[in-house]
C-alpha cells in the first residue's frame, strides 16, 4: 500500500536528522544494493544482528526489474518484520524524470546522474539537472546526492588491474567540490578519491588526505561510491573525517553467486534453488553486510522501534 505524502515527508525528515547524527558521532550508512527479496533479507538480517540503520538502493536496471513501487512496498514491509531502520536509495538514476518518479514514490535519498547515461555531459549540463532534481525534492523533503564526474568501473568482477594514473584524472578536488555543492544545492556530494565500481584483482587504494581537504571545503554530506573490494581501514579512517554513506554492491554479488555455484555442484539433484538461496546464499551475503557495518562504526547505532 502507498505511503501517504505525511508519512514519506516523516521518513525523509528522519533520515535527514540521522545523516547529520552520523557526521556527528562519526559512522556512516552503508547502502547496500538491492537485486532481489534475498539479498533485501540479507541487508535486514545483518541490520538486525547489529542494530545498525542501512540504505537499500536501486540503480535503474534494478527499478526496470522490480518497479519504484514494489521496492518502496517491499522495504517497507521488512522494515516492520525485522523491526529495522531502513531507507532507500535511489541510486545513479540516469535523468531528471527518473529521478523525480524516485521522489514521487517516496524513496528518501535520490543520487542524480546524468553523467552515468551521458559520460561527455557537461559541468553544465550536470549543474542544471542537479538543481532541478534539488528543487522537486523539497515536495517530501529526500536528500539529494550528486557529483560533477562519471564514476568508473561497474558492478561486477573484472580481471584487469587498476590503472591508478587514469583513476586520479577523475579525482574530485576541494576548489570542484566546493563550486558544485554551491551551485547545486545538493544535500550529499560523492567523493572521487580512488573509490571505483567493482572488484578488482588488487584492494583499492583512497586517497585520505584529499579526502580531509574535501571535507574542510563543503559543508554537506560526503558520500563513497564503489566500496566494495577496499580494506577496511579506509572506512573506518573515512568515517572519523566524515563520510556518512558507503555503497556496497560488487562485494554481495560475489558472495551471492559463487555460493549459489557452489551449491548446485553440491546438490545436483535438487531444483528448488530457492530453498539453497533461502538458506545458505542469504547467510554469505549477511556476512558481507555485518562485516560492512562494523567498518563503518554503525553497529548499534539504530533506532528501532520506529513508527510509521
Amino acid at each position: 500500500m502507498p505511503l501517504t505524502l505525511p508519512q514519506i515527508r516523516r521518513n525523509c525528515n528522519r533520515a535527514r536528522e540521522r545523516m547529520k547524527q552520523a557526521r556527528e558521532e562519526h559512522w556512516a550508512f552503508g547502502a547496500f544494493n538491492l537485486d532481489d527479496e534475498a539479498t533485501l533479507k540479507a541487508v535486514c538480517q545483518a541490520a538486525a544482528n547489529k542494530k545498525a540503520p542501512v540504505l537499500v538502493e536501486v540503480s535503474q536496471g534494478e527499478v526496470d526489474d522490480l518497479g519504484l513501487d514494489n521496492v518502496r512496498d517491499m522495504v517497507e514491509n521488512f522494515k516492520y518484520a525485522f523491526g529495522v531502520e531502513i531507507y532507500i536509495n535511489l541510486d545513479h538514476s540516469p535523468s531528471v524524470d527518473a529521478a523525480k518518479r524516485g521522489i514521487e514514490a517516496g524513496f528518501e535519498f535520490i543520487h542524480i546522474d546524468i553523467s552515468q547515461a551521458n559520460h561527455e555531459a557537461s559541468d553544465d549540463q550536470i549543474i542544471a539537472a542537479t538543481k532541478e532534481v534539488v528543487a522537486y525534492a523539497k515536495l517530501t523533503g529526500a536528500l539529494v546526492e550528486s557529483e560533477p564526474h562519471y564514476f568508473g568501473g561497474g558492478s561486477n568482477f573484472f580481471n584487469k588491474q587498476i590503472d591508478y594514473d587514469e583513476i586520479k584524472k577523475t579525482f574530485s578536488t576541494p576548489e570542484g567540490a566546493k563550486h558544485f555543492v554551491e551551485a547545486t544545492g545538493i544535500d550529499t556530494y560523492a567523493a572521487a578519491i580512488g573509490n571505483l565500481h567493482g572488484k578488482y584483482p588488487v584492494p583499492k587504494i583512497l586517497d585520505l588526505e584529499l579526502l580531509k581537504r574535501i571535507r574542510q571545503a563543503i559543508d554537506c554530506n560526503i558520500s563513497l561510491h564503489g566500496g566494495s573490494d577496499t580494506p577496511g581501514h579506509y572506512f573506518r579512517e573515512a568515517v572519523q573525517i566524515g563520510v556518512t554513506k558507503i555503497n556496497i554492491n560488487s562485494d554481495m554479488r560475489f558472495a551471492y553467486r559463487t555460493t549459489l555455484e557452489q551449491l548446485l555442484k553440491e546438490h545436483p539433484d535438487e531444483y528448488s534453488v530457492s530453498k539453497l538461496i533461502s538458506k545458505d546464499v542469504v547467510t554469505a551475503v549477511q556476512g558481507v553486510v555485518e562485516s560492512k557495518l562494523d567498518d563503518f562504526n554503525s553497529s548499534t547505532k539504530a533506532l528501532v522501534p520506529l513508527s510509521g
